[in-house]
């Protein structure tokens, strides 16, 4: 019997039933069959040596399919488990899943404690292993056996995870003398993997309960050349000295205090000068683009956040109760800032002809995470979002959305953000019970972002399953310097948040109508923005966003007068820096301005104060000759007015 497989360029070939995808890629080449790693059958990857034994459409992975590395990584996973079985006898497994660089495995080693001194053996043993290159074999297995397999080896976790599947659903995966539990899929065999490094030791509960067991999670790397690792050591390296929590250490910008609590940063001069710059670049972009501006309150009642729906979805993991001296009044810290924008919608009538209402705050929010998640300023318990809620009629929702993407890619481009994808999160069409609203609404707010994504060319992704409650969203992911993805900028079509909240306006008919609510926040959180932009400038900022621009430098205390008059000359150009009085030799100070990544050093002395001059140093390029105040200002404005043009 044959069988007719489809391949991505539409081709069409015939092949035995039972053909696997390593069968279809040596029937094509050689080559591809030695590189492929999985293969996407009817829409889900498999193994590449499993057989296809009905017509379907094939797309092999290999290295350089993202589906590919994660079937690479997760085989890896594996071939960790097989070393610390080999290494320690008597470990237990949890999960070892593929991330987005990597894979790591939880085990509980019992009364054994594992260590970064541990990791060149345990390296060493899956090389080893891996040189054998043994096959990661598929078995179907009935669960009563799968039951006795784990029962006997003495693995609870396994049989843990087992009574939660369907019988008739479950798989192992052997390779050499590991048998796992797993639905895959996996790489033909152990001999892909040529490199390998172990990155990480941490602790991990159980099934993410702190109510369970803390085991220990091991996080690895492997590639199928020691090249690929020796660039990807590089790059980790060269990262470290990007890591936004080390520069801004360096630079002044923030900290964090226990006693304060963790996850709420500390905003020092330099990193508020820097926040306020951004915020008052953005405010300037939304009053030209119709934004009116709203404060609300950072606290909430609780009947606020159960009309909304927020707090029957996440009261018990975001919200934080306030105690009052009234007990029967119930306060909550504000965890997101769209209830309050429609109450102040509420506050009086609205007609059809004032919409659309664009509203916009920068809101400080409060969300509590766990202490093992708090990172930096990218995840933490207090943080402002550039928020804005856009009341419109449902004839306006595309062109309000098509303008809100203008406005992200505007502040993206301005930033140096070139490295984004945009993700378009929908609903689980499996699993609509855990979304409010009816289908018909979604099917038109889904349709309104497909659309004008489209219009706006956007190179977009598709994930089912990561809207919000309310409605779907389009997401900007933006890499950092490691290659991660953060979501910052985000758009989101609402039509459920009106319902709730009974809003209303007259419309041409004189009849009451609801509006449709966009949310967005092109910034994201302000927190998260900055640490992406550290990371991604190396705390070398834009002129008009860095919080010292310039740094006039006295070669000695003869001429502090003269530094200081040309100082405050500059500021009423807003021209914002310091004057170094410092008693240093003014290499020094040209190393110290260097060091803290200002843009411009005026350097002053007996020549440029008597020709009322200044010495102009620029970061990056050096001497720029010596001119005089109102020159290096005009030079000054054209350079922010470069950046900040577009909009």
């Amino acid at each position: 019997m044959s069988i007719k497989i489809t391949l991505p360029d539409g081709s069409v070939r015939e092949y035995p039933a039972g053909v696997s995808s390593y069968d279809i890629a040596l029937s094509i080449s050689e080559g591809l069959a030695r590189n492929v790693l999985s293969a996407v059958v009817n829409g889900e990857v498999w193994d590449a040596n499993r057989p296809i034994e009905q017509d379907s459409s094939v797309k092999l992975l290999t290295w350089n399919d993202p589906e590919g590395q994660a079937t690479f990584w997760h085989s890896s996973a594996h071939l960790l488990a097989e070393a610390l079985e080999s290494l320690y006898p008597g470990v237990k497994f949890g999960t070892g899943p593929s991330i987005e660089k990597g894979f790591y495995y939880d085990v509980d080693l019992g009364e054994k404690t594992l260590s970064s001194d541990d990791f060149v053996a345990i390296e060493n043993k899956m090389k080893e292993l891996a040189r054998q290159k043994n096959e990661y074999v598929r078995q179907p297995i009935g669960k009563a056996d799968a039951i006795k397999y784990f029962t006997n080896k003495g693995d609870e976790y396994k049989l843990e995870l087992i009574d939660g599947l369907e019988d008739g659903q479950i798989t192992l995966y052997t390779q050499g003398g590991f048998t796992d539990l797993c639905r895959g899929p996996h790489i033909p065999n152990t001999g892909a993997v040529k490199a390998v490094k172990l990155t990480n030791i941490a602790g991990a509960y159980w099934r993410n309960n702190q109510d369970n067991k803390q085991l220990t999670r091991i996080y690895g790397i492997t590639f199928p050349k020691q090249k690929e690792l020796d660039e990807y050591i590089f790059q980790v390296e060269e990262a470290k000295k990007r890591d936004h929590r080390k520069l801004g250490k360096e630079l002044d910008l923030f900290a964090f205090s226990e006693k304060v609590g963790q996850g709420l940063p500390l905003w020092l001069p330099k990193g508020a000068m820097l926040r306020e710059r951004l915020e008052s670049f953005l405010k300037k972009a939304q009053l030209r683009a119709g934004y009116l501006p709203v404060v609300t309150p950072h606290i909430g009642s609780k009947a606020l956040y159960v009309t909304s729906g927020h707090w029957e979805k996440y009261g018990k993991d975001s919200f934080q109760p306030i105690k009052t001296p009234d007990a029967d009044e119930e306060f909550m810290l504000k965890p997101m800032n769209c209830p309050h924008h429609c109450e102040i919608y509420k506050t009086k009538p609205r007609s059809y002809r004032d919409l659309p209402l664009r509203l916009a705050e920068f809101g400080t929010v409060y969300r509590y995470e766990q202490s093992g998640e708090l990172h930096g300023l990218t995840r933490v318990r207090g943080f402002t979002q550039d928020d804005a809620h856009i009341f419109c009629r449902p004839d306006q929702v595309k062109a309000e959305f098509i303008k809100v993407i203008d406005l992200v890619l505007y502040v993206f481009k301005t930033l140096g953000f070139d490295d984004f994808s945009a993700q378009i999160s929908l609903r689980d069409p499996e699993n609509k019970t855990k979304y409010i609203g009816s289908d018909d609404l979604w099917e038109k707010a889904e349709s309104a972002i497909i659309e004008a994504a489209a219009e706006r060319s956007l190179n977009t992704v598709t994930e089912l399953g990561e809207a919000a409650f309310y409605g779907p969203k389009l997401d900007f992911m933006v890499r950092d310097a490691l290659g991660r993805k953060w979501q910052l900028g985000t758009i989101q079509v609402d039509y459920n948040l009106p319902n709730r909240f009974e809003l209303e306006y007259i419309g041409s008919d004189n009849q009451k109508h609801r509006p449709v609510m966009i949310h967005r926040a092109p910034f994201g959180s302000m927190e998260r923005f900055i640490a992406i932009l550290i990371e991604n400038t190396a705390g070398q900022f834009p002129l008009w966003l860095s919080p010292d621009q310039i740094a006039i430098l006295p070669i000695s205390e003869k001429y502090s007068d003269y530094a200081e008059e040309v100082f405050f000359a500059l500021q009423d150009d807003d021209i914002r820096g310091f004057v170094d009085h410092r008693d240093e030799k003014i290499g020094r100070k040209i190393r110290d301005a260097e060091i803290m990544k200002v843009p411009y050093m005026l350097i002053v002395g007996e020549k440029e104060q008597n020709d009322q001059q200044v010495s102009v140093r620029k970061k990056g390029e050096g001497d720029l000759g010596s001119m005089s105040w109102s020159e290096f200002s005009t030079l000054f404005q054209k350079e922010i007015k470069e950046n900040l043009a577009g909009f």
